[in-house]
């Protein structure tokens, strides 16, 4: 845990003393009814389409409430670590990570991190590698 706060990828940086890129950020969406886990470097944006195909999901895709993040994670938003998420909650990992030996993951609340690889994300999680995500434009 960190005394600063951690709740975006570019505090979580500071706070670590890493680059933005290095932070496993966890992103809920919500597609059709159906809520997946995003994990992603912190400079990547995820692509919705693809996500639906990686998913095989259909209808509108929409990044949720904060109630709602709560409420199928268990965890706040800025907090929202990829690991004791809920069983039913699907977590896909993107392979963006893979351009690091270690990437940091929240740990729970705001004001954490906690360094994991991505074949450690995986197992862990459970969750599926995809190709989701590309660099801002």
């Amino acid at each position: 845990e960190f005394q600063e706060p951690t709740p975006t990828s570019e505090a979580a940086a500071r706070a670590v003393g890493c680059s933005v890129a290095e932070i496993a950020k966890s992103i809920l969406f919500i597609i059709g009814t159906h809520p997946v886990v995003v994990v992603t470097s912190g400079d990547m944006k995820v692509k919705t389409s693809r996500l639906k195909q990686a998913t095989q999901l259909t209808g509108r895709a929409r990044l949720p409430e904060a109630h709602e993040v709560q409420q199928h994670t268990g965890y706040a938003p800025g907090g929202v670590r990829p690991f004791l998420l809920p069983k039913d909650l699907r977590v896909m990992v993107d392979a963006s990570m893979r351009r690091f030996p270690r990437v940091y993951a929240a740990a729970g609340n705001d004001h954490s991190a906690v360094p994991v690889t991505v074949d450690q994300l995986l197992e862990i999680t459970g969750g599926a590698e995809v190709e989701v995500c590309e660099p801002p434009a």
